[in-house]
């Protein structure tokens, strides 16, 4: 049930060690979405056991994120990142510095974070984290400038597509900007396939009412 590259970080445990915290990771993952807070305690007790090893910090930090622990989620994946010189998860630990009411940090872990080769989704994430912490500190206009970039076009159809459109869509919303925003929820309307948003019933809340 476990990645190749997490089975291959625990193989440096004796092996009934590594079992144990296998299994306690393997738990905490079928379990993250469902009951977040169980999981966690799944984590911690593979942490407890194996905390020299990064993939038990990252998974410990990014299940106590889903529980909504955010400084112990930003601690655990600060020391994930650490221990394996990665880019880490670097838009969760910006949303976190966001709920511990610290948005400034998050943008300035942002700027940190433009040398580091980021996978094109986690990219998107942080970019919308980043808006968000503009308009946290009541910075609209550049909350909106953050999530413009090449891949903000309607026809194109990314797996963060619905996504990026939504968030553009509610901070032009947020800045004012109410036509503009109508025209990007319906843009995220179209392009969420999976009906994850409800970008279609704001366009419509938004749109002149007769």
């Amino acid at each position: 049930m476990l990645d190749p590259e997490v089975k291959q970080e625990l193989r440096g445990l004796p092996k009934g060690l590594a079992e144990i915290v296998g299994r306690h990771l393997a738990a905490a993952g079928m379990l993250i979405d469902s009951e977040p807070e169980f999981a966690l305690e799944h984590a911690r007790y593979a942490r407890a056991k194996a905390a020299r090893v990064g993939v038990v910090r990252e998974a410990t930090g990014l299940t106590a994120y889903h529980a909504g622990e955010w400084a112990e989620a930003l601690s655990e994946l600060r020391a994930a990142r650490r221990m394996t010189h990665g880019a880490g998860h670097v838009a969760v630990m910006a949303d976190c510095e966001r709920a511990l009411g610290r948005p400034e940090r998050a943008v300035e872990l942002a700027r940190e974070a433009q040398g580091l080769a980021l996978s094109p989704d986690e990219a998107v994430e942080l970019r919308i984290v980043v808006a968000g912490a503009r308009r946290d500190m009541g910075q609209l206009e550049a909350a909106v400038v953050a999530l413009q970039g090449p891949d903000l076009d309607a026809k194109r159809r990314d797996p963060w597509s619905a996504r990026l459109f939504y968030a553009y869509a509610d901070n032009l919303a947020a800045a004012g900007r109410t036509e503009e925003a109508v025209k990007w929820f319906l843009n995220a309307a179209q392009a969420d396939d999976d009906n994850e948003t409800d970008a279609a019933e704001r366009a419509f809340d938004l749109g002149p009412q007769d």
